[in-house]
């Protein structure tokens, strides 16, 4: 593309389209996202409500016949692991089929039709199955259009980037506030019909903006990629090494869509003025706090970076687990001085997510920064492709603890979740103290 194309904010004219896609795609994905837990234990999984669902029988049996929350939270967690899998088969036919447009736009087509589908009881299973399929077309192949825009030495490309994250976390705001509201006031397949709503704009806008993004390539073949030297292999293996330590570290923040939501629902104080607010708000919430942080850490460690030196990424992981450990603590208090009536004030919850939200700014965004730094140059992808592995284990762990809650009490599960994040920011410390698989310290 261009370096003299300035039309959006100083940046080619493309990203805008790019931009609104991936804010209208998150808009839909995380409106499904904020529903799914609360549908599944409120609604489906209820006496009488699966009956005549589509290959539910069959499918219920993968997870040994478990029912009610404990199947719910199993459900959920494989979705959205699973979420976190396919953009793999994605980049391959990307890059060996289709190319990153026609890629694209079939996730999306395949995105909106799971969204509607989701709108039909019966087929409930199917729609699940249309939207990790379609997640994983679009999902990695709209990020590197975004990529290409840019000459490799562009200095704007961070910046794009920036702009990037800014429309998922807008998306991730809107989401409980829209759908949230609307399935809880209006009916379950209300909300998952405004979702595919959103993925029908985020189609529009893509396919309005064709003409402005890059072309594909994808018949280009490579000359060789070299063959990796020790060091490269020695890169490849710690970022294996850090793949089952980072999932675990990322359960108890992940458990906010899961079991979270399901306790929110049944034991928060979830009034404002008198009115009863939808437990989806829980998550904007936690996307506003979190939003916030983002945007004010940079500026807290380079005001620190003045005094003494910034910590380096096993260190910002410790104290993004001690953080974890403080939120979760929280919840495991509030459950133990819950009132008569079994409820808990809504302000625990409220220092819960600011906790957490400063514990998962240090280790989302520096675990990313760790992969693609220690990755070998020739193998940058292979790295990001491992990274989405972090989060389909992730996934995983959050639906298998998640089945916990059915059988612990409260404060019990959530001290689970306080020594999960406490034993992995142990492990950080001792890797950050030893230097014994990465020297960025």
């Amino acid at each position: 593309m261009s370096q003299g194309d300035h039309a959006f904010l100083g940046h080619p004219r493309g990203l805008a389209y790019l931009l609104f896609t991936e804010a209208w795609e998150r808009f839909s994905y995380y409106g499904m996202q904020s529903l799914l837990a609360l549908y599944l234990v409120k609604h489906l999984l209820q006496p009488g409500q699966a009956d005549g669902l589509l290959f539910f029988d069959a499918f219920r049996q993968l997870y040994g016949g478990l029912d009610g929350q404990p199947l719910a939270s199993a459900i959920v967690g494989t979705y959205f692991a699973s979420v976190y899998v396919t953009p793999i088969l994605g980049g391959l036919v990307a890059d060996r089929l289709l190319g990153r447009h026609r890629t694209v736009l079939l996730g999306a087509l395949t995105m909106m039709a799971g969204h509607f589908l989701m709108a039909v009881q019966a087929a409930f299973l199917p729609a699940l199955g249309l939207l990790v399929l379609g997640s994983g077309l679009f999902k990695g192949n709209l990020a590197s259009q975004i990529g290409a825009l840019y000459r490799h030495d562009d200095p704007r490309r961070d910046g794009a980037f920036q702009l990037y994250y800014l429309g998922i976390n807008i998306g991730l705001i809107a989401a409980p506030l829209v759908i949230g509201t609307l399935a809880e006031t209006r009916g379950w397949h209300v909300g998952f019909a405004v979702a595919g709503v959103g993925m029908v704009i985020a189609t529009i806008i893509y396919l309005a903006g064709r003409r402005h993004l890059p072309v594909d390539d994808y018949r280009a073949r490579s000359n060789g990629r070299g063959r990796m030297t020790g060091q490269d292999l020695r890169g490849l293996l710690g970022i294996v090494l850090l793949i089952p330590l980072l999932a675990v570290a990322l359960l108890p923040n992940n458990q906010i869509f899961n079991a979270y939501l399901i306790w929110g629902d049944a034991h928060l104080e979830l009034t404002l003025g008198g009115l009863r607010v939808p437990t989806s708000w829980l998550i904007t919430l936690d996307a506003g706090l979190g939003l916030a942080i983002l945007a004010g850490l940079p500026f807290v460690y380079r005001r620190y970076a003045r005094h003494r030196p910034e910590p380096g990424d096993l260190a910002k992981l410790t104290i993004g687990s001690l953080f974890a450990t403080g939120g979760m603590l929280c919840l495991a208090l509030g459950s133990a001085l819950a009132g008569a009536d079994g409820r808990t004030g809504l302000g625990w919850a409220i220092t819960f997510h600011l906790l957490n939200g400063i514990g998962f700014a240090h280790i989302l965004p520096v675990s990313l920064a760790l992969f693609t730094r220690a990755a070998p140059p020739r193998q940058a992808g292979l790295a990001i492709g491992l990274y989405y592995l972090v989060f389909f284990l992730g996934n995983i762990l959050v639906g298998w603890v998640g089945g916990f809650y059915a059988r612990m009490p409260a404060t019990a599960f959530w001290l689970l979740h306080a020594g999960i994040a406490a034993g992995c920011g142990a492990i950080f410390l001792i890797l950050t103290l030893r230097k014994a698989i990465f020297r960025s310290d």
